[in-house]
C-alpha cells in the first residue's frame, strides 16, 4: 500500500483473542487514515495470524519475539501504540511491570513516556470480574493509557464485524506526538 506522506507510525499490539483472527479489517483501516502500521504480536497471539498476509499488507515483518543483545534494534519509532485485543494475561502483566516479551517490553518501556497507548481489553466476563482486573485497567489508566470499555469491540451480532471504528476514532483524535524509541 502506498502510505501518504503524513504518515504516523502505530505500533499495533496484539493479544490472543477472538479480534485477533480478524486484525486486518483495523490494520487496512489504519492505514486508510494514514497509519503506518507495524504488528508486535504476543507469542501466542502470533500463532493465531495470517502473519504472511499481515505482512504484506504492512511492509513490515509482524514481530513477537525479543532481539537478541547483538541484533541491532529495527523498529522505528512509534507515534502511538494500540493494544487490540488487550487481553486479561497481557494487561495484568504489564500492570505489574512483568517484561518477558516483546510485547510487553514495549508497553513497559512506553508507559509514562507521554506517548499516547490506547489499549481495549477484550476478556471474558467471569475474569473481568477478578478484583485484580479492575484494579489494573485503573492503574494503568491512572499513567495515562486511553481505554475502552472492556469487550467494547464486540460486535452486537456474530455476523457483524468487530467494531474497529472505535479504535480509528481514538487515534483520529491523537495529538500528533514524538516518538519513542523501538526495542
Amino acid at each position: 500500500m502506498l502510505k501518504p506522506v503524513n504518515t504516523r507510525l502505530l505500533y499495533l499490539v496484539t493479544c490472543a483473542a477472538p479480534p485477533a483472527r480478524h486484525i486486518t479489517e483495523l490494520v487496512e483501516a489504519a492505514q486508510c487514515d494514514g497509519w503506518d502500521v507495524h504488528i508486535i504480536a504476543t507469542e501466542t497471539a502470533y500463532t493465531w495470524l495470517p502473519t504472511e498476509q499481515l505482512a504484506a499488507t504492512t511492509g513490515h515483518p509482524v514481530r513477537y519475539r525479543q532481539r537478541h543483545p547483538d541484533e541491532p534494534s529495527t523498529l522505528p519509532r512509534a507515534d502511538a501504540i494500540a493494544v487490540v485485543p488487550a487481553t486479561f494475561n497481557t494487561i495484568n502483566k504489564w500492570a505489574t511491570g512483568i517484561n518477558d516479551s516483546l510485547a510487553l517490553g514495549i508497553l513497559n518501556e512506553s508507559l509514562g513516556t507521554g506517548l499516547p497507548i490506547i489499549a481495549s481489553p477484550y476478556v471474558k466476563p467471569v475474569l473481568a470480574r477478578h478484583p485484580a482486573f479492575d484494579a489494573h485497567l485503573r492503574l494503568l489508566a491512572d499513567h495515562g493509557v486511553r481505554l475502552t470499555p472492556t469487550q467494547a469491540l464486540r460486535p452486537s451480532q456474530d455476523d457483524e464485524p468487530f467494531r474497529w471504528k472505535l479504535i480509528l476514532d481514538v487515534l483520529h483524535g491523537l495529538p500528533a506526538s514524538g516518538r519513542t524509541a523501538g526495542t
